[in-house]
């Protein structure tokens, strides 16, 4: 038989402070008075956490709230967001995103840093250069973490980064220099799970605890929130849904490359050929940007004998054979449709998957299109790096 612990004073203030300064964090500035209407704890309790808080640095007045009576009850707190900064990088065979931001998650710069073919010698420096100039630039000369979202696989016990084809040197290269930053933690994330995490906190998926984001650009991949969890499997593979064999292919896909797999049908160049076929046009490219172009030319044209509604039904049956291969394996019951293509098709192109997805599968399934945007990787990234830093500020929730 387990016998409850009590939590000693000390941990009583510790849980106390947390619920406070996740509250500060969620609402913005609160009075005592609010503070304890939310937390039902004693007029004592909180004078003593607010008092604590403020020696720490973590909170201070920031005015008064006008409807109250004036004194110490009308008094607004707030988190001192420039406690600690973070910083979030979106890394791309094309270059790399990166955004600087404070204990809040608010943005005070950001920047692009775009990188010819396969990059040189130099490309890791300038990337790491630029995050610090940037950094500087917004009056901030120490990151606290920084967090990388890249493709690839992202081994849970090692941290390390293992591609699933032919990542650009540079991309190891850019990870070994931001974990040589002094004082600095580096955490690294596939970038679909990034993805993810935005569309289940900010984005299309805050009203599901279980739920699979299906990333359709360049590539394909999935991240994996069950039970409000993010899976990642034994190697770091969950989601590496390009692989996975499905009808309508040449071929099968191989250890060595996705080609024959699901990517074949949904990943840009296979989208672009697709509109192609249908009279759409479609940047010869074949990368995300013209996946994206062809899809909002496809919605522009539907209509009676346009090519549009073929396009796109064609479209939602292919992103359906790999939807219900998921839905039978974790039953999610919501699949949102995220990266280039999925955003570009909007609920138009949801609403035909989910039809679609009713009759291949038993399981009922909502589809949704993803809403945390162009910047979901670099979005999740904040959140990620933000959680961090809140963990190492506040202590574990």
């Amino acid at each position: 038989m387990t016998t409850a612990r009590t939590a000693t004073p000390s941990t009583a203030r510790a849980i106390n402070d947390r619920l406070a300064l996740d509250l500060l964090l969620e609402q913005g500035p609160l009075t005592a008075t609010e503070l304890r209407e939310l937390t039902g704890l004693s007029r004592p309790t909180v004078a003593d956490l607010l008092e604590r808080l403020q020696r720490g640095g973590l909170i201070a007045v920031v005015g008064e709230r006008g409807e109250q009576r004036r004194g110490p009850n009308a008094r607004l707190y707030a988190l001192v967001a420039s406690r600690a900064h973070l910083a979030a990088v979106d890394v791309r065979e094309g270059g790399a995103s990166l955004v600087v931001a404070d204990l809040t998650g608010h943005t005070l710069g950001a920047a692009e840093v775009p990188v010819e073919g396969l990059g040189d010698d130099g490309t890791a420096a300038r990337i790491v250069r630029t995050l610090l100039d940037t950094a500087r630039e917004a009056g901030v000369e120490q990151l606290h973490t920084v967090a990388v979202g890249a493709p690839g696989l992202v081994d849970p016990a090692t941290g390390r980064l293992h591609s699933t084809g032919a990542l650009p040197a540079w991309h190891a290269e850019l990870l070994a220099a931001l974990r040589e930053l002094p004082g600095t933690e580096v955490i690294l994330e596939n970038e679909v799970n990034l993805a993810g995490r935005a569309e289940y906190r900010i984005g299309a998926a805050r009203d599901r605890d279980t739920f699979v984001l299906m990333w359709l650009g360049h590539s394909v991949g999935a991240a994996v929130i069950l039970d409000g969890k993010l899976r990642r499997g034994a190697s770091g593979g969950t989601g590496e849904i390009c692989f996975l064999p499905v009808p309508g292919t040449v071929r099968l896909p191989d250890a060595t490359s996705c080609e024959g797999g699901f990517h074949d049908l949904v990943g840009s160049a296979a989208v672009c050929g697709l509109a192609r076929a249908h009279g759409l046009p479609a940047d010869q490219a074949d990368d995300a940007s013209a996946a994206e172009a062809a899809v909002h030319a496809a919605l522009g044209a539907l209509g009676d004998g346009e090519p549009g509604g073929p396009f796109l039904d064609e479209l939602a049956e292919r992103i359906a054979i790999g939807a219900a291969s998921v839905c039978v394996v974790l039953d999610p019951g919501c699949v949102v449709l995220g990266g280039e293509t999925g955003r570009a098709g909007g609920a138009e192109l949801a609403g035909r998957v989910e039809r679609r997805l009713a009759v291949l599968s038993p399981l009922r399934t909502e589809v949704r299109a993803g809403t945390a945007g162009g910047g979901a990787v670099l979005g999740g990234a904040v959140l990620t790096a933000g959680d961090a830093v809140r963990r190492d500020l506040f202590g574990e929730p």
